[in-house]
């Protein structure tokens, strides 16, 4: 077995570009997760590549094979996952490449999900040197693009995104409601983006009876685009309207309330309860979008996962914030996060925080 960080220029080439493969299967692979896959011939020349489009369709590793060919045998795979052990829509990846004489695999990061784990043993038992960087910095990349399924499977919950457009002073509407708008079209545009790349959208029944808002994802256009996610109203007494535009037919949507899911300590919905059952569902990537006493109620119960800051280059001075009540009464007990990125979109600022 070599040693975990024994691994060389190529390899370390071929993991970056492992990385930004799997990139590109966010927001198509769910509930799956991204993986990419390089494949280096016994020189250490690239020869195949790969990533995981959707559910259901090829893995990483058997695309990589497949460009590769002969190339493959007394070769390199690198992996941004540990190969599949198991069969599913698919066979196990750890059998393609013993089948296809790989005699090295670099694994960035280990499978948490049990049924499909165990491809480094089943690797090593076949006589392949396999080299594990799941627990060194090398890895932090391929966790980083693959965090939100990671971060689902491991907590048995979906992966909390926090989304909201506001002023400098933290104001996401003026003192007369009007809301429309603050953040610029480009990152109205950024935003659909988001949540035509996540598998679930939730918002309050506050924030359906004051807006009225489709929670879709639309194209320049105005009309809805690509593929929708399953709405959720957290609506504890079941007072969203019939005539409420979240309930259009344009996607499935899911009023939660009390009833069905129970209460929590304040009496509203038990929201660790509703992201249990949505995981169980086959959901994995929530995009929390309002309103403030909602976002305030997840936060309090460690539910969001990062928040993602649209800052408009203007300030009101009073009208409704971002978060709103919840629990926290002294600096000993606030959620910390840590700033992981700042892009601007147009006259706007995004900021993106993780959790700390």
């Amino acid at each position: 077995m070599a040693p975990a960080t024994d691994i060389t220029d190529q390899e370390r080439d071929a993991l970056q570009r492992a990385v930004e493969l799997a990139g590109r299967g966010a927001g198509t692979a769910l509930p799956n997760p991204v993986v990419g896959c390089v494949l280096l011939d016994a020189t250490g020349a690239p020869v195949g590549e790969g990533f995981h489009r959707r559910a259901g369709g090829p893995h990483a590793e058997v695309l990589g094979l497949a460009a590769a060919g002969e190339s493959a045998r007394g070769g390199t795979a690198v992996v941004t996952l540990e190969p599949c052990n198991h069969t599913g829509r698919t066979g196990p990846c750890s059998e393609a490449l013993i089948a296809a004489g790989v005699a090295r695999v670099v694994v960035a990061v280990r499978d948490p999900w049990r049924p499909a784990a165990g491809g480094i043993e089943r690797l090593r038992s076949a006589g392949v040197d396999v080299v594990d960087l799941s627990e060194l910095p090398a890895s932090a990349d391929a966790e980083q693009v693959n965090r939100v399924w990671l971060t689902a499977t491991r907590l048995q919950r979906p992966f909390v995104t926090f989304k909201a457009g506001m002023t400098i002073d933290g104001r996401v509407a003026a003192a007369d409601g009007s809301s429309r708008w603050i953040t610029s079209e480009q990152s109205r545009a950024d935003v659909h983006r988001l949540r035509s790349a996540v598998d679930t959208m939730m918002a309050g029944v506050g924030t359906v009876l004051v807006d009225d808002p489709q929670l879709t994802a639309r194209g320049p256009d105005g009309a809805p685009a690509g593929r929708q996610p399953l709405r959720v109203v957290v609506d504890s007494r079941g007072r969203t309207p019939a005539t409420a535009r979240v309930l259009d037919d344009v996607a499935e949507t899911l009023i939660a309330t009390v009833a069905e899911f129970g209460a929590g300590p304040a009496g509203g919905v038990d929201l660790p309860a509703l992201l249990s059952a949505l995981y169980g569902r086959g959901r994995r990537h929530v995009l929390l979008e309002g309103g403030p006493r909602l976002a305030a109620a997840m936060f309090d119960a460690n539910l969001v996962d990062e928040v993602l800051i649209y800052q408009a280059p203007m300030l009101l001075g009073a009208g409704s914030q971002v978060v709103a009540g919840g629990t926290v009464g002294t600096l000993a007990d606030a959620h910390h996060f840590e700033l992981r990125d700042v892009t601007r979109f147009g006259p706007d600022v995004r900021l993106l925080w993780v959790r700390s």
